[in-house]
């Protein structure tokens, strides 16, 4: 069991922390508490969130109480990036609706039924301002400039605000609210977490231990997953959009991903290691791996289905063969004189990319009409039933009356 537990976690503080913690659970008779937060910054989970998510199931598994803390206040102010400035705050409107999306989608994962959901919020907002200068009198600045990117700020003269020092300390006071034994999160959280150990001792309260997992790279291959990078497998996204992203991960992230992406079992996957270490062609491997993926997130059946899609889409380089998706010309909106940009046309298609996004493609080569590339993100485009329309590697589609 501790083997398993253990299986992937980078980070263990104190080291021998998580058998000390069983150890009290069973001799108290009594659940652990398993502390994961989010703020609800951007609606969709990613295969990134799912590692996490994915050993709080061991956890919930076994019996302990998992609690998925919702970042209801702190989402409002803005947590440090971790990239030289600060998030951009949220509205009450989008930390309450970004929640929602975040927890309908956690069943993908974990069992929703038995698991606390809490919104810092609820004691957050009732703190007085003598309580809130209590809570920072027990922290150090010197403590919070061990903080990694507060000190290179610091070091080059950039701007740290006071709210972004605040923020590990609110996230902190957090465990000591819901008297955390274990908190959750990605390596890049690791100061907050032993932020809200810290705390824990000073109010007394018996200190959680923490528990970091690996961050799992994005499509790119180089930054972590994450929305704001573009670089993500969605939980949600359809099966053959699982499928085609797998197929684009870099070759050296293979390991990667067959370590933290699939559940197979640790033989299993220490098999399919030994396939790429004795040469096995990668696209054979991906092609297992993102079976794997979708089997998790919809069913066996749609993994199939997936794969045999992208045999048909992606290996069979004629044009006219590929599978389009039909879109009626009469549900597209800005049409003058059967006409439309082709921005607005690829935006109004590719509706979960951002105008941005769609005009760096355009104009870096990723669109096709009727198998011609177009980089005018201005052409005005005469619609016309029949018009294929391929945009970036992955999505077809046809225009019909």
């Amino acid at each position: 069991m501790i083997e398993e537990l253990k299986e992937n976690v980078e980070i263990i503080l104190p080291e021998n922390g998580l058998e000390q913690k069983l150890k009290q659970a069973k001799e108290e008779n009594r659940k652990l508490i398993i502390k994961l937060g989010f703020d609800p910054t951007a609606p969709d989970l990613h295969l990134g969130h799912a590692v996490v998510l994915k050993k709080l199931k061991q956890f919930q598994d076994l019996g302990h109480q998992v609690v998925i803390l919702v970042g209801s206040f702190t989402a409002r102010i803005g947590d440090p990036t971790g990239k030289n400035k600060a998030r951009k705050p949220l509205s009450a409107e989008e930390v309450q609706h970004n929640a929602q999306t975040y927890i309908n989608q956690l069943s993908k994962i974990i069992d929703v039924e038995k698991t606390k959901i809490v919104y810092n919020s609820t004691w957050l907002d009732g703190l007085s301002f003598s309580a809130i200068i209590e809570l920072l009198s027990r922290v150090t600045v010197a403590q919070l400039m061990h903080r990694n990117d507060f000190n290179k700020r610091f070091t080059e003269n950039t701007p740290i605000a006071m709210h972004e020092l605040v923020y590990p300390i609110l996230q902190g006071y957090d465990s000591t609210q819901i008297k955390a034994d274990i908190e959750m999160g990605g390596t890049d959280q690791l100061f907050n977490c032993t932020m809200g150990r810290q705390l824990q001792e000073s109010y007394e309260v018996s200190p959680q231990i923490v528990m970091c997992m690996p961050l799992l790279r994005g499509l790119d291959g180089k930054e972590k997953m994450s929305k704001s990078m573009n670089n993500i497998i969605g939980l949600t996204d359809e099966p053959n959009e699982m499928f085609g992203k797998t197929m684009s991960i870099p070759d050296d992230l293979l390991e990667e991903y067959i370590n933290l992406a699939t559940d197979f079992s640790i033989e299993e996957k220490e098999q399919l290691k030994n396939r790429i270490a004795s040469g096995d062609n990668p696209m054979k491997i991906k092609k297992i791996v993102a079976k794997n993926i979708i089997t998790q997130y919809h069913n066996a059946e749609a993994a199939e289905g997936a794969e045999v899609f992208f045999s048909t889409q992606f290996q069979n380089k004629n044009f006219d063969e590929k599978v389009f998706e039909p879109v009626k010309i009469n549900t597209l909106q800005n049409i003058e004189n059967n006409r439309m940009s082709l921005l607005d046309l690829c935006h109004q298609l590719k509706k979960d990319s951002s105008r941005s996004a769609v005009r760096r493609l355009i104009e870096g080569g990723g669109i096709q009409i009727d198998n011609e590339k177009r980089t005018d993100a201005n052409e005005s485009i005469v619609l016309k039933n029949g018009m294929k329309i391929k945009i970036g590697k992955r999505t077809f589609y046809e225009l019909i009356n």
